[in-house]
């Protein structure tokens, strides 16, 4: 089966005096690149929760935002006032130098800005929430990978789709295949009708336009794109992380299809080979989502 590598993921874990809340979303990517967003007190946390998360996403864009909401009053915590006061000055020296006008409302300018209230004492966290912030962390994971699956189903049916799309018009090719060689014989000969001053060789001519005609055979080329629709389907249905593996496999079905189009000289085998490039480009378009 298939799992897409966009995905959302939201959990909430409690403890007595604190709710901890990990939102993880992913988009695609050829490689894991996580970024986190944590607060101070859980960074001695971060790597094992970096490793918890990787483990199981593997790949794609991940952002992973840490919210602590403190339920009830703690005397420890208050506001860094030093901080606040280099936070204002920077944004009065940014407000100088850009000439753009200072904020109306400095408190909810400056209370956005990062640790900007602060926790005296020990910087530890209880083993009590070290495991709430854990089970949160799984218990989103969870969730994005049940998004991910959903997705994955989607892309089934898409995937599955086009590729039946591009197997009905690759059948519809060789209704026209014997007409094309006619009207390519048909139109040497009509050329080589109209050079009257010039005597050649007819059985020479002949072989030199079985020559010709067998180079334009695309018998090959037919079986090679039947046989890549069918790997992709089989691969499709394997085991989940083939997203690049499907990728490759669609372009080998468009150097295929691309051959098909050289080798045609005919009208409407040409737009049947449009029609299965504009079906291969959004394969190939929804294929980077694929883990």
């Amino acid at each position: 089966m298939l799992l897409s590598m966009t995905g959302f993921g939201r959990a909430v874990a409690e403890i007595p005096n604190k709710k901890i809340t990990v939102e993880i979303k992913s988009l695609n990517s050829k490689q894991l690149d996580m970024s986190a967003r944590v607060p101070a007190a859980y960074r001695e946390k971060e790597l094992e929760m970096r490793n918890r998360i990787a483990a199981r996403l593997e790949r794609g864009k991940v952002d992973v935002t840490v919210y602590v909401e403190t339920l009830q009053a703690e005397s420890s915590a208050s506001l860094n006032l030093g901080l606040l006061a280099n936070y204002k000055q920077q944004v009065e020296q940014m407000s100088q130098e850009l000439s753009i006008p200072l904020p109306s409302d400095w408190y909810s300018v400056l209370l956005r800005f990062p640790d900007t209230m602060k926790i005296d004492g020990v910087a530890t966290i209880s083993e009590e929430e070290s495991n709430a912030l854990f089970k949160a962390v799984d218990e989103a994971v969870d969730g994005l990978m049940e998004f991910r699956r959903q997705e994955g189903l989607k892309l089934e049916e898409f995937f599955t789709k086009r590729i039946e799309n591009i197997t009905t018009r690759l059948g519809e090719v060789p209704q026209f295949e014997s007409e094309r060689v006619a009207k390519i014989r048909a139109r040497i000969e009509e050329g080589l009708a109209k050079i009257n001053t010039i005597d050649y060789d007819k059985s020479r001519l002949e072989q030199e336009m079985i020559f010709y005609i067998e180079k334009l055979d695309i018998n090959e080329e037919k079986q090679r794109l039947t046989q890549h629709l069918n790997y992709f389907m089989e691969t499709m249905a394997g085991t989940h992380g083939q997203g690049k593996k499907l990728g490759f496999i669609s372009q080998e079905m468009g150097r295929e299809i691309n051959t098909l189009g050289s080798k045609s000289n005919h009208a409407e085998m040409q737009r049947l080979v449009v029609m299965m490039k504009d079906e291969l480009e959004q394969i190939k378009e929804q294929v980077l989502n694929v883990m």
